[in-house]
């Protein structure tokens, strides 16, 4: 596994996960993915150190404890008052040992000045010794998770020597106008493998399950990203 110049290892762990499986949310229950997906990890990142200068990429994740869930009963609200009862399965004293690095976002030309490797490195590398910038969670508000440094592959996990294991088709991450350059938010699928407890990411770009699933312009009543910084308003009488 390469390892990059501009590299970051961590690990992350809590009591719960809940890295919602999108096909069990309609019914208003939730039930997690076994492990991570690339874009919730991705969110860790960017609450540990974010500018927008720079995209996080991760490259792998490290499970080390054993996979087991737990049900609760949760009271969700209704939407037209009141309350009501839903299940969510969430994953159980987890702990994930991730590797990253950062390339520069080329939609931002305009921060070009900013594109300096050696000190966004050391600042990230501060931040996770600090536990993150901000508050991290692991999938949803409730998790809550801590983060510590760590040497990708440093010590024993449950799944060491455990062989392939398949996960089938999972969510891998969102393409968001601001990153792509494109007037569309596109939804990424992968076939998710693990092999010895370690789960390897295809860069996005090289993801081939992709869909558009929201179009962004003044034709479709949204603001439009322009260049990076700029939003040019939807016409008046579009609708929203």
């Amino acid at each position: 596994m390469e390892v990059k110049r501009n590299s970051v290892s961590f690990k992350v762990y809590g009591r719960y996960a809940l890295f919602s499986d999108p096909l069990t949310r309609p019914g208003g229950e939730k039930f997690s993915y076994q492990v991570p997906t690339y874009q919730a990890l991705k969110g860790i990142l960017e609450s540990i150190y974010w500018k927008p200068t720079f995209i996080w990429y991760v490259d792998a994740v490290r499970v080390i404890k054993k996979i087991q869930t737990e049900s609760k009963g949760i009271r969700t609200l209704k939407m037209n008052g009141g309350n009501d009862l839903a299940y969510y399965t969430y994953l159980h004293d987890v702990e994930y040992q991730v590797l990253a690095h950062f390339e520069w976002n080329e939609q931002r030309a305009d921060l070009a000045v900013d594109r300096n490797e050696h000190k966004h490195h050391n600042v990230a590398k501060r931040c996770i010794e600090q536990g993150g910038r901000r508050d991290v969670f692991l999938g949803t508000r409730e998790c809550q998770a801590y983060v510590e440094p760590c040497d990708f592959g440093e010590g024993a996990g449950f799944y060491d020597n455990y062989g392939p294991l398949d996960f089938g088709i999972m969510l891998h991450s969102f393409g968001y106008p601001d990153e792509t350059g494109k007037n569309e938010l596109v939804v990424r699928l992968w076939r998710q493998t693990m092999k010895d407890g370690i789960i390897e990411f295809p860069p996005p770009e090289k993801v081939e399950l992709c869909r558009a699933v929201r179009q962004y312009g003044p034709e479709y009543g949204f603001k439009r990203f322009v260049n990076g910084i700029n939003f040019k308003e939807a016409e008046e009488g579009d609708s929203v």
